[in-house]
């Protein structure tokens, strides 16, 4: 249970990134001050809060602009019975490009402590790892990786999703989706399953569908347990994720939106 914020994201992260090969994507989806915040329930059981979070101003990476973007979730409830979790994922998006110039994580999940950079050079197709100490000021190793060119993170990809054109996509078409996370070069398939009118706590919206193709692990059931709604709007914002565990589901669902681009 104390991993639920972390599949949040991972989720997020399976379902995005789709279209790398789009250079100049044409962002009129987000903007700085956006915040999208989430209730996550298993059951009748509410576990969890999770954020998505863009900051007021722009913040400068290798002397060029960047959104600063982080995400966070925090055990509530009856979930800390397992333990409580704290865990803060963040990027630094350039606002041309929208390809991440640096990742970090913060991971505090009862005991567990985990904290990492990521700095990317997308022109040379290289990525910096550095793991820090549980202090989070003490480096604890640095190791490069080679990249498959242009790549997004666990935050970044969700927002480059949300800057291409969803209109024209048909039901059971797959895109092929590429990003790097916890030192590993993902390959997955993603499946439009086609429009679905949602009632939410920001409204009723109408929205696209789509499952991720999911590896195999002991977590969820099938090859394709997740199920994603995003608006079909400009601001291709996700309203609702339901995934479906060995026991049960947990359903992601959204419960306010601030400062979104298109009203």
């Amino acid at each position: 249970m104390r991993k639920l914020p972390g599949i949040f994201f991972l989720i997020l992260f399976l379902w995005s990134s789709s279209a790398f090969s789009q250079q100049n994507p044409d962002n009129d989806a987000f903007t700085f001050g956006e915040e999208l915040n989430f209730e996550v329930s298993y059951g009748w059981l509410n576990l969890a809060d999770a954020k998505l979070q863009i900051n007021r101003r722009s913040h400068t990476q290798n002397n060029r602009p960047h959104y600063k973007i982080d995400v966070y979730g925090k055990t509530k409830g009856a979930a800390t019975i397992f333990g409580k979790v704290n865990d803060n994922w963040g990027t630094y998006l350039d606002t041309n490009t929208v390809l991440p110039s640096l990742f970090y994580q913060n991971i505090e999940e009862g005991k567990y402590r985990k904290h990492e950079k990521v700095f990317f050079d997308q022109k040379n197709g290289k990525a910096l790892v550095e793991l820090y100490e549980k202090d989070n000021k003490t480096l604890k190793s640095a190791k490069e990786y080679d990249l498959p060119g242009p790549i997004q993170d666990l935050v970044s990809g969700f927002y480059y999703l949300r800057t291409l054109n969803l209109e024209n996509m048909k039901p059971g078409e797959v895109v092929l989706i590429k990003g790097f996370f916890d030192k590993e070069i993902y390959n997955i398939k993603l499946i439009f399953e086609g429009t679905e009118r949602l009632e939410t706590e920001i409204g009723i919206k109408d929205t696209y569908i789509f499952s991720p193709q999911i590896p195999k692990n002991k977590l969820f059931r099938g090859e394709y347990p997740v199920k994603v709604w995003v608006t079909k709007d400009q601001n291709k914002i996700p309203v609702k994720i339901k995934a479906n565990l060995f026991l049960g589901s947990l359903n992601f669902d959204i419960i306010n939106a601030k400062g979104l681009r298109n009203n």
